[in-house]
């Protein structure tokens, strides 16, 4: 093998690697932002975690933020938590910051 072809190797090993802490830390944001969100929604043990794994299978159904963005803030208004969704953007920001520092950690 040349070293080209080592070199070429290392680098498909480095974006897969990345792709799948990327992916890893996007799910735990959501299940973050489920667990935040059922809380605000007065749902706390079992029921948070259901609804922390909606959120993550929310973001299944179309590419970006914007199918969990949009479940989390029709959810919120109907139990008549007052958020907007810029505050909504805003705190998903935050969590993906704790999210990915916790995949780094290995937690």
């Amino acid at each position: 093998m040349s070293s080209m072809d080592k070199r070429g190797q290392d680098f498909e090993r480095k974006f897969a690697l990345d792709e799948e802490q990327k992916f890893k830390a996007m799910n735990r944001r959501n299940k973050l932002l489920g667990l935040w969100a059922a809380e605000k929604m007065g749902q706390s043990g079992d029921a948070a975690a259901a609804y922390a794994k909606e959120v993550v299978a929310a973001d299944f159904e179309e590419a970006g933020d914007d199918d969990v963005l949009r479940k989390v803030l029709t959810d919120l208004t109907a139990k008549g938590v007052s958020i907007t969704e810029a505050e909504l953007r805003t705190k998903m920001d935050a969590l993906i910051a704790e999210a990915v520092a916790q995949v780094k950690a290995g937690v």
